[in-house]
């Protein structure tokens, strides 16, 4: 264990930090050492690179980091260390770490995986960086009109105050801030449309030093939970002084302009018969619409995708926010927000404010691209997740855990069924290879005609509906990973005879191109087809054969290890539990020898399917899988159950009763006789009958049963 650590007092509270040694100094290096310096969850106890006049070396000195030339040296000086975050990209060097840490508590960060974080850590440098600005572009904006805001939090506390609202108010925003409203200015109303939730329009009242204004109050939703309110007024004095300017949608337009002309977000205004009267020239850049284009046309003018939300305000008389469509030339998608411009209480057109959100919403879709391939090409299994006690399959994983820590190539043999893929994961991610990609083929489900293109891609042109610009093979995808080739048996000749290139060469040629592209790929093949037969019929190449064979694995079938009956059934009953909703414990004796006397013909697949189906005709109560609930297993007719007519079965009178009504008599039965038995205890009776006390007295009352 450590017995050093690197703490860091903040406030009075101590934080215990990561030690990480950081090795690789170049470009790279250089931007996660900056941005691992500014955190709190690490302390860098030392900088690696040959070049001692490398940029994170001499950035390291700067900052008062010890550097070294050589690794060892300073895994040696720097002891104890938490990480070790290798960016130089050698894999030599990254297996020599490797061993030499491996008896350590030491988590070991590779490049591959480095440049995933530093690529994360900018597109969110970016993505902070585009939210501060725009909260700066709103900042302006708020503090540059000519009306006064004041909002307010569900506890009355002022959370918004523009400078317009200052200087009528004769409140100091930093003194307001976080105050309730009632303290700092007692003659509000928003408490009021808070408690209330209507909006007031246009209401005269007095504030600061007896001065009239005319404001509007607005709750503000958050679904449909109020969150706060907002007012938004006007000095009445300055709205006199204008009333003769303001007379005309000319003078409004004249007075709008002012005020719009320097944001950075577009802003469009159309007249009470929707014709365009104001743009600005962010409207301009996004759009690409000049005035002569806009000015005197339709709202719609601008509209790609999605309906004109300024004639909807015309039409309501309310605002509307936060609507997305697309507009311009370029289809840029947007959120619009447009409110009614009412003048002396008279609607006389309506004001928009466009927000740009295409190139937010393309990091987005690029981050989640990156998340989802990483997880697609994740290999799901380890061998742990193989069942087998039997002898057989011992050998089996026994020879797949040697073949996973060669190169070489590998053919996995046996029945549909028997866990092929299984194996190919567990190969996978106990190889030098399984930070890489892990690629999953099936042969046989891809069409003859398109099954060369998506192995080995194509180029442009290629033909008829080939992509522009080409695309990637799945080979070239693999690439310093695993590509798992099921179903190899089904292959055609002429693909045969590509993919022996690929083994033998290291390289691809795209279909419809010359180059040769080289590759570093482990194939892992399966098949369920007798090769040997394939081979003698000349359907399969004997050359390829050879190469796929280098490593041979045979996977017994469930008939050839019965005595992984019983661990298999447990373990899928376990999954099927969680599938099904329900809690069965297991699968009786009687059940388990009809089970392994079976011969399996589609092996655990098959076994998985006749457990899922026992489990569905299984009664709620019972709580094991016995021999009445198994479909038959005689291949002849799989619907058909089986168990009563080898036990004797005796067909019972019912009296015309239904099923259901059979069943509710027994199960009341059933429930009074053990309630009675314990002397109407209901906690012990759900625990004797597998339910749940709620289900208990549920069916006590369905059944009118009270002791």
């Amino acid at each position: 264990m450590h017995t050093l650590y690197s703490v860091k007092i903040r406030n009075g509270v101590k934080y215990i930090m990561k030690r990480l040694l950081l090795i690789g100094a170049g470009k790279g290096g250089t931007a996660l050492l900056e941005v691992l310096k500014e955190t709190e969850q690490f302390h860098i106890v030392g900088v690696v690179d040959k070049n001692k006049n490398s940029l994170g070396i001499k950035k390291a000195e700067e900052f008062s980091i010890p550097t070294f030339h050589e690794w060892s040296t300073a895994y040696k000086k720097t002891n104890p260390i938490d990480i070790i975050l290798e960016v130089t990209g050698n894999a030599g060097l990254l297996k020599k770490i490797r061993e030499t840490i491996k008896n350590d508590t030491i988590t070991l960060i590779p490049s591959s995986v480095a440049s995933i974080m530093f690529y994360l850590i900018e597109e969110k440098e970016l993505l902070i960086d585009e939210v501060i600005q725009h909260n700066m572009k709103l900042d302006r904006i708020l503090n540059s009109t000519h009306d006064g805001m004041i909002a307010i939090d569900r506890e009355h506390k002022i959370t918004l105050i523009n400078k317009r609202a200052e200087e009528m108010s004769g409140l100091l925003e930093a003194k307001a801030l976080g105050r309730k409203i009632e303290e700092v200015l007692p003659t509000s109303k928003l408490p009021r449309v808070l408690k209330t939730g209507v909006t007031e329009k246009n209401r005269r009242q007095i504030i600061g030093e007896e001065r009239s204004i005319i404001t509007t109050r607005v709750p503000m939703y958050m679904g449909n939970r109020i969150f706060g309110a907002l007012a938004v007024f006007r000095d009445i004095t300055d709205i006199l002084n204008m009333a003769e300017e303001v007379t005309n949608l000319k003078s409004i337009q004249q007075m709008l302009e002012a005020i719009i002309q320097s944001s950075e977000d577009a802003i469009s205004v159309v007249d009470e018969n929707g014709k365009g009267i104001l743009i600005n020239p962010a409207y301009t850049r996004l759009t690409g619409l000049s005035q002569e284009e806009v000015i005197g046309k339709p709202a719609s003018i601008d509209i790609s995708e999605g309906e004109s939300m300024h004639m909807q305000v015309l039409e309501t008389g309310e605002s509307v926010r936060g609507v997305k469509m697309k507009v311009g030339i370029g289809k840029k998608d947007v959120i619009v927000n447009v409110a009614p411009v009412i003048v002396d209480g008279k609607l006389k057109g309506s004001v928009a404010v466009i927000h740009d959100m295409s190139e937010i919403e393309a990091l987005n879709h690029e981050l989640e691209r990156a998340k989802q391939i990483i997880r697609t090409l994740e290999a799901k299994y380890s061998f742990n997740d193989i069942i087998g006690e039997s002898e057989e399959m011992k050998i089996a994983i026994q020879q797949a855990k040697m073949a996973a820590l060669t190169p070489a190539t590998i053919l996995l043999q046996g029945e549909s069924g028997t866990g092929k893929e299984l194996f190919a994961h567990a190969i996978h991610n106990a190889s030098k290879r399984k930070y890489n990609k892990f690629i999953r083929v099936n042969c046989a489900a891809i069409s003859e005609t398109l099954l060369e293109s998506e192995l080995f891609g194509y180029e442009e042109g290629a033909f008829s509906g080939a992509k522009r610009g080409g695309k990637k093979g799945l080979f070239e995808e693999a690439n310093k990973g695993s590509i798992f080739l099921d179903e190899i048996g089904e292959i055609s000749l002429h693909t045969q005879a590509k993919l022996l290139r690929v083994l033998q060469e290291k390289e691809i040629v795209r279909v419809g191109g010359t180059n040769a592209i080289s590759i570093d790929v482990r194939v892992i093949a399966a098949t369920n087809v007798d090769m040997e037969e394939k081979l003698e019929k000349k359907e399969f190449r004997n050359d390829l054969f050879y190469r796929l064979n280098r490593m041979p694995i045979f996977i017994p079938p469930l008939r050839q290890r019965k005595s992984d009956i019983s661990p298999l059934c447990n373990h899928l009953l376990n999954k099927l539990n969680q599938d099904y909703g329900r809690n069965v414990g297991g699968v009786s004796g009687e059940a388990l020898e009809r089970l392994k006397n079976y011969h399996w013909p589609g092996n655990v697949r098959e076994l998985e399917n006749v457990l899922g189906r026992a489990m569905i005709h299984m009664h709620y109560l019972e709580n094991k899988i016995s021999i009445h609930n198994l479909p038959s297993l005689d291949n002849k007719n799989n619907d058909k159950i089986q168990g009563y007519q080898e036990e004797g079965f005796v067909k019972k009178n019912y009296n015309n009763q239904t099923l259901q009504e059979v069943l509710d008599k027994e199960e009341r039965d059933m429930i009074y006789g053990v309630l009675k038995e314990n002397n109407g205890n209901k906690t012990k009776t759900a625990k004797e009958l597998g339910l749940s006390i709620r289900n208990l007295y549920y069916k006590l009352d369905k059944h009118n049963l009270h002791l």
